[in-house]
């Protein structure tokens, strides 16, 4: 059983280096030839059922490759990215941003904390494990997310956590046989 996790095309937010977040942000152009490029490559995989974030930037994402690969796409409200608080829209360099995001017990002045992320997305994990225990899934989230996703299969250092990083529409494959 593999899962496959892919971080939506790119948004206006990620074009100008800002922090998306919760925030409902609709892809660029750009962002949809992201996905359309990427669904070529996921046509060679074996995927049986596509899962989503709510965001309108990961449906969009999700829908175009549901059309090329013609499986069915469940909305999970879990997916949603992390929610940064105080720092939804502010750009990405901010230093207090960069701090907070370090402290994984902070829900960032209003927002959600990193532990709680883990906590929902690991509950996620656990169920497709479950529910699609010979299925392949498509899972198509965010950056905050995919970084929780690759903690959840590989054991890592607080700053190889931090240091994650996945691109708009890049596409990371896990086992959980392995």
């Amino acid at each position: 059983m593999k899962i496959y996790v892919v971080r939506h095309g790119q948004t206006e937010w990620n074009y100008e280096n800002r922090v998306c977040g919760i925030t409902d942000i609709q892809l660029t152009k750009k962002g949809e030839e992201q996905a359309k490029k990427l669904s070529k490559i996921v046509c060679e995989k074996q995927i049986d059922i596509i899962l989503t974030s709510p965001l309108v930037r990961a449906v969009k994402t999700a829908e175009i490759l549901s059309k090329a690969i013609g499986k069915e796409l469940v909305v999970d409200h879990r997916l949603i990215e992390q929610d940064y608080g105080v720092y939804e829209g502010t750009y990405r360099d901010n230093e207090n941003f960069i701090k907070a995001k370090r402290q994984i017990s902070s829900r960032l002045s209003g927002g959600e904390s990193i532990l709680q992320v883990a906590q929902r997305i690991f509950n996620v994990l656990d169920e497709i494990k479950r529910k699609y225990s010979n299925q392949n899934v498509l899972i198509v989230t965010h950056g905050g997310v995919s970084r929780v996703i690759n903690a959840y299969f590989n054991e890592q250092t607080d700053e190889q956590f931090y240091h994650f990083h996945i691109e708009n529409c890049e596409l990371k494959e896990y086992d959980f046989n392995e």
